[in-house]
């Protein structure tokens, strides 16, 4: 399909999602993402995942969320993610949040922490995924449509006016920053098609279509949006991993507490959300466990080519891996209340606590997946 044709298919679903029949193939509100995990896991041969290893964290991890009390809720006191309470309304959380995770994709730097990707914004210095938080943070304040969709057209918005809104305070600029540039304007593109009348709404219109399904959404998101693509083809078999389409449900999910438009009744289906972060957690964790040839390459901060059978291998296995130590903690505590999101949420804000001290980096593979 061109720029310049209207998605036919989606506007269909939206024509349903309001009540107007008509005859569209039905999108599941299952992902598939976990069957392919598990296909990974069971076919990888340099990362396996161990059983203790599991029902350690399992434990390890339950215990430390009940001593913080973590909860969804967590996401929204994170200092700049946006919030109701803070002047944004529901339709500015979700185009936010819809910007955000459009470009929420490899923060990483071979360059000493004083050297790499950094931004300024309130008296601060940002790094990593709250960088581009303040970025866009730091647009808004300055009376920038940032998170607007239909403002990645509008002739104001050049390509040197998006290099000033994601400008550095140090000499490298943000990784794949071309990449994110054309995905804003290919992403605008497409969803003019689906509401060429209410631009501003068209992300709305399209979790509408989802019908309260997050695992809908997912599927509509990768089918309809060629930003969210993620997948590949392993041991023969086509696997799918929809890192950002999943974590873009979840955060929405999450920055609006599970009400109104997101009120999806199967946020449990998302699995974890594969990318570099959490893998390297779950390997300190003594969950995950690599082969000789792939520690080394790893801990001598080699990149690992898209994908090639190891990245493949690290994210399917870390999704699996996820999905056992839920088993494990609902096996042990019946009643608590744990899917795979709020694990992927802690393991990273973990990650990040303990970076400094990660006895293995993360694996290295620069990617507009993840």
């Amino acid at each position: 399909m061109s720029d310049d044709e209207l998605d036919l298919e989606l506007l269909a679903l939206l024509r349903q999602s309001l009540g107007i029949k008509d005859k569209t193939d039905e999108i599941s509100r299952d992902t598939g993402i976990l069957d392919d995990a598990r296909y990974i896991y069971n076919n990888a041969i340099d990362v396996s995942i161990s059983m203790y290893g599991t029902k350690d964290a399992a434990a390890v991890l339950n215990s430390k969320m009940r001593e913080r009390s973590y909860s969804f809720d967590d996401w929204t006191k994170l200092e700049l993610h946006p919030r109701l309470s803070d002047g944004f309304d529901e339709i500015d959380v979700i185009n936010f949040v819809w910007t955000l995770d459009l470009l929420n994709f490899s923060f990483w730097s071979d360059l000493p922490e004083d050297e790499r990707f950094q931004v300024d914004y309130r008296n601060q210095r940002w790094t990593g995924y709250n960088s581009l938080v303040a970025c866009l943070r730091r647009a808004l304040d300055a009376q920038i449509p940032i998170t607007t969709p239909r403002f990645w057209q509008d002739r104001r918005c050049t390509d040197d006016l998006l290099r000033h809104i994601f400008r550095s305070a140090t000499h490298e600029e943000m990784p794949l920053l071309d990449e994110r540039i054309t995905i804003l304007r290919q992403t605008s593109l497409q969803l003019s098609k689906v509401c060429l009348l209410e631009p501003d709404y068209a992300v709305c219109r399209v979790i509408e279509a989802a019908q309260g399904s997050a695992g809908k959404l997912v599927n509509l998101l990768a089918k309809h949006f060629s930003a969210f693509h993620d997948d590949a083809r392993f041991e023969g078999r086509r696997v799918r991993f929809l890192k950002r389409a999943q974590i873009f449900v979840a955060d929405v999910w999450a920055a609006l507490r599970g009400a109104g438009r997101v009120a999806f009744d199967d946020v449990d289906q998302l699995t974890m959300f594969a990318d570099y972060r959490v893998p390297q957690m779950l390997q300190s964790l003594g969950v995950m466990v690599y082969s000789p040839p792939l520690e080394h390459h790893i801990r001598d901060r080699k990149q690992i080519a898209v994908g090639h059978s190891w990245e493949l291998e690290l994210r399917g296995c870390a999704i699996w891996a996820i999905e056992l130590i839920r088993r494990e903690i609902v096996r042990q505590h019946p009643a608590a209340n744990v899917n795979a999101v709020l694990l992927d949420f802690f393991l990273y804000d973990l990650a990040k606590e303990r970076e400094a001290s990660a006895a293995l980096p993360h694996h290295r593979t620069r990617s507009i997946r993840y």
